[in-house]
């Protein structure tokens, strides 16, 4: 099953604006008036299109396979296996060899970090408003609570998306690995025949643990989006 990340308010505003967009376009339709109509509607779809590619396209799609990151313009295919390192600044940072992809979503703003540090201060106390305190000004958390809350501490949701990434792709490199040392002992098992002219320690050869880097593609629903506008464009200039 497939697991993706994005930013909610991202979603929440491109939807918001596709409900808004959408009830503008009928009613400049009924309404058409020449040019200035056409105007109107050159204007709205720009927006539009920008809005649905920056807020609604943008997403991390965890795969069995591997992950997919859905960039504004690009898709980026990484498989578990060829995953090397993931950092996070204000952005994630997948790299793949000598390759490396920055996602759109999801992103880390400075007041978030501070946010997620004041969290983590209070995860340490227990929710009692400060050590040493007399009065307590929050409920003291349940077991559940503070363990959970022990686990975000300091972390924004760009650190929680990264560790879930980390842990799929070093799960998917155990489970590879673990597949090649069990081929490797059955081959050694087994009386290995040398074809001509082939040396018979080279004809059993261990299987490879990396299977694909990062794959690189631009994103269809995109380009089909800019060349709409780029019609109505064309359109517009034309009446």
């Amino acid at each position: 099953m497939n697991q993706v990340f994005r930013s909610k308010t991202a979603l929440v505003v491109g939807w918001i604006w596709m409900v808004f967009a959408a009830y503008n376009a009928v009613d400049l339709t009924v309404r058409y008036s020449g040019p200035a109509s056409m105007v109107a509607a050159v204007v709205l779809g720009v927006l539009t299109v920008l809005v649905f590619i920056s807020c609604l396209r943008p997403a991390i799609i965890m795969t069995e396979e591997g992950v997919l990151v859905r960039n504004p313009l690009r898709n980026v295919f990484v498989p578990w296996t060829g995953v090397d390192e993931i950092t996070v600044s204000h952005v994630i940072t997948i790299t793949s060899g000598d390759d490396r992809v920055r996602c759109w979503t999801p992103q880390t703003t400075a007041r978030e970090r501070a946010m997620a540090v004041r969290r983590g201060k209070s995860a340490t106390t227990g929710g009692t408003g400060g050590i040493g305190g007399r009065f307590r000004t929050e409920p003291v958390r349940s077991k559940g609570e503070q363990a959970a809350a022990e686990m975000l501490a300091g972390k924004t949701h760009a650190d929680w998306v990264a560790e879930q990434l980390e842990e799929r792709a070093e799960a998917a490199k155990r489970s590879v690995a673990a597949t090649a040392m069990g081929l490797s002992s059955a081959a050694a098992k087994e009386p290995v025949t040398a074809t001509a002219g082939e040396p018979a320690s080279e004809t059993a050869k261990e299987p490879a643990t990396r299977t694909g880097l990062m794959k690189v593609t631009w994103s269809p629903s995109a380009m089909a989006a800019l060349l709409a506008t780029a019609i109505l464009l064309v359109a517009a200039f034309i009446v």
